[in-house]
């Protein structure tokens, strides 16, 4: 029986295949280009493309695609095969260097915020060496960027390589600083966490809803949903344990470090997380990861949600972020070591990141807005939106002692005892967890918590990236031009600490008062929606720090606004029109056919005894009736509005009117709705309840 250590890999070329596969002085070359990014060798890319094709067809690929994210928020592929035809009529396989570095799909129907014409359809993808390629479905997937004719990027790799690069930049020169001349590169490494919800496909077929906005629109609480915390840690259903065996088999085979998985807090919900690696590698992976999850589902009677909110008043699924930086020879800056106190460059790293943080609340909120996750922030499973880091006891007292120049007393460590003598004593980490920050200190490294379940999570680690480079370029600035480091350093990290310490909350995120506490005394920015936040975008500040790195030119940051509004504005449309549709076509017409028995019933029942009240019946009727043109009436209310939601050419104005006119409208209609559920006899309910989806025999 083969093992994982037999299996893991085994669809990919990664650096063992290549060293084994490829001429040595090409291996070297290639491993230069991936590790200290020099430009590749166009006599090394026909040699890999070669021994590329060579491996993958072995193991029965017969095409290749350039595997590139859109600003669509998933992947996108074009399949071409390796067979050209040979002299005596048959065909030989081939693949060449130039084909392995570029690609030109069809760049007129991806979204470009106006960057594109329809008529102007020529893009480019290009090889992203650093990001190994995969065997999927019979091809070869080799991730790329992808950016159009005139040179804007059209993808999320893009900047993301760009804010990379940034930042390692803006790193270096404060190590070379701290007499640190041998490291070359400075690399952001990223760890997500991903939840989903698993539903049954058969029932998830007979819900409109599921099918076209992948969340539910209507639904009654059902009389069980997550009060007890049962299924938290719980034990694994076969069904979905069997889900969970083959899914780690195939994201195994694709080099992919799924590492731990378990039953998370809603019903039918769950989460797995993986080893993290290098930001631009883990983005692609996670993409990868959602997709073959999915796939999976399917082949177990199962459809995966990825959606945010699925389900109302059940806790809805968010992916965390954990963040960190670390050189090429293996030195992780955000590692406090025995004594941080005494540790200045660590802390010079960590007030970069304070300051980053609080100088772009707004791009961090921004990073992570959609319509989906604007269900979910804010909620009791979710962070606010209000942005805040959490360090713990031991940091906030380091950088109150440095701030206010006093010795530090440190935290003592603590022998946890937990009153059996056979239970084994450990030491108790000098701070706790907080599961309601949204960016949060974690011993080494950062935890996002405010990304949602379907984000890429090339945006948050776009804007994370770029702001700590901004830190980063501001202290090298100074420090390289001070007489004394020593002194500026102190100064410098002592002046941080005093301008941003109102980011710092270690507190109940979930608190109204922190919320008061947070707009009205720190200042800090609250953004309920990604139309109040989305805009923001292109404020000067924003503009300035994104341009002046070249993350993003000011052309790209425009289009990246105008098309995350619209997709905000289409998909809120979409939820409406499914709505009015299920309404209309499902909903009444099942309430009115179960008043009509009740109401034949209560007729029957008088013929046989005409002195019988038929008080529970008329009632019944009468309840019926009134939600039957309740949801009549505001049906039509809804409808109505949809059309007036397309009267502008300003996205930024429809954004406005969606959020301010008809999501309010869409919560009116699913009120009566909903009420009508827990009135109409379920054989009459025309599609599964709460208590079926989330309660299936699984």
């Amino acid at each position: 029986m083969a093992t994982v250590s037999d299996y893991f890999g085994s669809m990919v070329f990664d650096d063992r295949v290549m060293r084994a596969k490829l001429p040595a002085d090409v291996y070297q070359s290639l491993r230069k280009t991936i590790d200290e990014g020099k430009k590749l060798n166009p006599n090394v890319a026909n040699a890999v493309a070669e021994a590329m094709k060579n491996w993958a067809v072995e193991r029965g690929a017969t095409h290749f695609t350039h595997w590139f994210q859109p600003l669509t928020g998933i992947t996108a592929e074009k399949h071409e095969s390796f067979i050209t035809p040979s002299p005596d009529g048959g065909v030989i396989m081939e693949f060449s260097g130039k084909e392995l570095i570029q690609g030109e799909p069809d760049a007129s129907s991806f979204p470009s915020g106006g960057l594109r014409a329809t008529f102007e359809a020529r893009g480019y993808t290009a090889w992203d060496p650093t990001s190994y390629a995969f065997i999927k479905d019979k091809a070869l997937c080799i991730p790329t960027a992808f950016g159009s004719y005139g040179g804007h990027a059209l993808d999320k790799k893009t900047p993301l390589l760009r804010s990379m690069e940034a930042l390692s930049k803006q790193a270096l020169r404060i190590l070379h600083l701290f007499g640190n001349d041998t490291v070359k590169r400075v690399v952001t490494s990223v760890g997500p966490e991903q939840e989903y919800f698993l539903v049954s496909k058969e029932l998830y077929d007979k819900r409109p809803d599921l099918r076209f906005t992948g969340r539910t629109l209507f639904g009654a609480k059902p009389p069980k949903g997550q009060e007890l915390d049962d299924h938290y840690f719980g034990a694994i259903k076969p069904v979905v344990a069997s889900f969970m065996e083959e899914l780690n088999e195939e994201l195994w085979k694709v080099g992919i470090f799924a590492k731990t998985e378990h039953n998370e807090v809603a019903p039918s919900q769950h989460e797995l997380a993986v080893i993290y690696t290098t930001t631009n590698i883990a983005t692609d992976q996670n993409q990868l990861t959602m997709e073959i999850m999915q796939k999976v589902a399917v082949k177990h009677g199962l459809v995966c949600l990825l959606h945010e909110k699925p389900f109302a008043g059940v806790n809805g699924s968010g992916k965390h972020n954990n963040w960190s930086i670390a050189t090429d020879d293996g030195q992780n800056l955000l590692s406090p070591g025995e004594t941080p106190y005494e540790n200045a460059q660590f802390l010079l790293f960590l007030c970069a990141v304070l300051k980053a943080v609080d100088d772009y609340q707004d791009l961090l909120r921004i990073s992570v807005a959609t319509a989906g996750n604007d269900h979910r922030l804010g909620a009791n499973e979710a962070p606010p939106a209000v942005i805040s880091v959490f360090l713990g006891e031991e940091l906030t007292g380091i950088l109150e002692a440095i701030e206010t120049d006093t010795p530090y007393q440190g935290v003592e460590k603590k022998q946890l005892k937990l009153g059996v003598n056979v239970l084994p004593r450990f030491t108790r980490d000098t701070t706790d967890r907080n599961r309601t920050s949204p960016f949060a200190f974690t011993g080494n490294k950062f935890e996002f918590r405010m990304l949602g379940s379907s984000n890429s999570i090339a945006c948050a680690n776009i804007m994370l990236n770029s702001a700590v480079a901004e830190s980063l370029k501001i202290y090298a600035d100074r420090l390289e031009a001070a007489e004394n480091f020593e002194t500026a350093l102190h100064e410098m990290i002592k002046k941080t600490i005093k301008d941003h310490k109102r980011i710092i909350f270690n507190g109940n995120g979930y608190d109204e008062s922190w919320l008061k506490e947070a707009t009205e005394v720190r200042g800090l920015l609250n953004y309920r929606t990604t139309a109040d936040c989305m805009p923001h975008l292109l404020d000067e500040k924003n503009v300035e720090m994104l341009t002046s790195h070249r993350v993003f030119s000011e052309a790209e940051l425009r289009s990246r606004c105008e098309i995350m509004l619209e997709n905000y504005c289409k998909s809120i449309l979409i939820e409406a029109r499914t709505m009015v549709d299920m309404a209309k076509t499902q909903i009444l017409p099942a309430v009115e056919s179960y008043a009509a028995e009740v109401a034949a019933t209560a007729a029957t029942k008088k013929a046989i005894l005409p002195d019988l009240s038929c008080a529970y019946e008329s009632s019944l009727v009468k309840k019926l009736s009134e939600k039957v043109d309740e949801i009549a009436a505001r049906t039509a209310e809804l409808e109505r509005a949809i059309p007036e939601m397309d009267g502008t050419d300003d996205t930024i104005q429809e954004a406005y009117k969606i959020r301010d006119t008809l999501l309010p409208k869409m919560t009116e209609l699913r009120i009566p709705c909903d009420e009508a559920e827990t009135l109409t006899a379920k054989k009459y309910w025309p599609f599964p309840t709460y208590a079926d989806l989330m309660f299936a025999g699984k």
